[in-house]
């Protein structure tokens, strides 16, 4: 039952984030994982597979993001629209 709840809060808080960010995030945790699994020090596995994964889950994250750009405002409300022409 724990293990639900935890996937269930986990995939709830992802919702609300750019598809950058949930690549980084499940990049990460897949890293970590696999990196813990597959290295002789599983901790050390762990950090190296999680920041290779984070970094590779947010460019493919971002290269589906096509033309959208995420802005925030001087109230700290971020939203997203078309980006300036040229990036």
């Amino acid at each position: 039952m724990k293990k639900i709840l935890t996937i269930l809060v986990l995939t709830t808080a992802l919702g609300a984030c750019s598809q950058t960010e949930k690549g980084a995030a499940i990049g990460g945790l897949g890293g970590a994982a696999v990196g813990a699994a597959v290295a002789g020090d599983p901790v050390q596995g762990a950090v190296v597979g999680g920041a290779v994964g984070a970094v590779a889950g947010a460019l493919i994250g971002h290269a589906s993001e096509s033309g959208r750009c995420r802005y925030r405002d001087r109230h700290g409300r971020v939203y997203v629209d078309r980006c300036p022409d040229g990036y």
